[in-house]
């Protein structure tokens, strides 16, 4: 095996996805070998990732990239890389804030972060947005805890809680909540809110794009009149937050909103963007949350005109989650609980850049 690259890999879940977690290190350091590594890892440009350790969905073609930090205030660093499925080609302009819920306790174990007491802190510098969040997680006797008796929806069984908190998620990649400067936007003859706050996103009314927003994920997703539309209406909100052209790009992310039917605030149906979630990205419902509480955005009226502070019950296919907004210095800090689990470590294997290049 001395033709392929032997890196030292641990496969993690972090809250509702999965992926491969490495530190920084151990990879190359030009970034066009490093791509090409984790292409080869997870098997990209396959739909079903045969040729890799990538599940063959987004949500499962996922990369957390962790080092000590580079910034005053913060404990490691975090760069989260979508691997895309269909195609060769990683993207960094995203954050994960499900992958995030694995970081600590990464940190942890691969000696980033020494653990205090029953719970250590960790606090983690994304890398994709320059935001710092902070991740409560259980430990005893200097090991980390997975075990416990939470759940999370979208996540069977139970498992220790990991407290996250989303410091000032505000202008995540744009430097505005509102890059438009407007909390609606009417595009292709529909009323949208273009928020970035954890993750850019164009949210808009379900029923304003000819669905209901309570239909099956896969239902969504086949359904190729709505994927074309959305996709119209979150290319020219880019365009409209400044991005430029975000063809190549999983951001904006579109959502359609709705009112709730199960006790919540509001559902949610929250694209990828181009496949329904089958749950809820966790850094989606920190904006979403936020948006409910932008007076004039198109969730503010749907979600019941709340105030900080609030608690946002977001209803998505797999259940709900919760999301605790506050002010802490004059900012706005999103809380809610997710679980991680170590699935495996090991090595994993890629071919060299160069033998990717004569494949293509």
């Amino acid at each position: 095996m001395n033709d392929l690259l032997k890196i030292p890999c641990v496969l993690m879940r972090g809250g509702t996805s999965r992926g491969p977690f490495f530190l920084a290190s151990d990879l190359p350091r030009e970034q066009g070998e490093r791509d090409a590594a984790l292409l080869s890892i997870m098997g990209s440009g396959h739909p079903l990732q045969i040729d890799g350790i990538g599940g063959g969905n987004p949500v499962t073609s996922k990369v957390a990239i962790i080092g000590p930090s580079t910034i005053n205030g913060a404990d490691v660093d975090y760069l989260f890389a979508q691997v895309r499925t269909d195609r060769q080609y990683v993207d960094y302009s995203p954050n994960c804030g499900n992958m995030l819920a694995a970081v600590g306790p990464f940190a942890i174990e691969a000696g980033l972060v020494a653990s205090h007491g029953r719970d250590t802190l960790v606090r983690i510098h994304n890398v994709n947005t320059g935001k710092l969040i902070e991740a409560k997680v259980p430990t005893r006797g200097g090991e980390v805890i997975y075990l416990g008796d939470a759940s999370i929806d979208g996540v069977p069984g139970l498992a220790a809680p990991i407290a996250l908190t989303f410091m000032d998620a505000a202008g995540a990649k744009t430097g505005k909540l509102l890059p438009t400067e407007r909390p609606i936007n009417v595009i292709d003859g529909v009323e949208t809110t273009a928020i970035d706050c954890a993750i850019p996103m164009v949210l808009m009314r379900a029923a304003d794009v000819g669905v209901t927003g309570y239909e099956d994920p896969q239902a969504l997703t086949d359904n190729s009149d709505l994927i074309e539309r959305m996709t119209r209406i979150r290319t020219q909100a880019g365009r409209l937050m400044g991005m430029g052209d975000v063809s190549d790009m999983v951001i904006p992310k579109p959502v359609l909103i709705g009112p709730a039917r199960k006790g919540g605030t509001l559902s949610v149906r929250y694209f990828m963007p181009y496949d329904c979630h089958p749950s809820l990205a966790t850094t989606g419902a920190v904006g979403i949350a936020t948006a409910a509480i932008t007076e004039g955005s198109v969730a503010y009226d749907v979600a019941g005109r709340l105030s900080v502070p609030a608690e946002v019950c977001i209803e998505h296919p797999a259940g709900r989650l919760d999301v605790q907004l506050e002010m802490r210095n004059g900012a706005i800090t999103a809380g809610l609980v997710r679980t991680a689990r170590r699935l495996f470590e090991g090595f994993a294997f890629a071919k060299p850049a160069a033998a990717i290049e004569d494949a293509a």
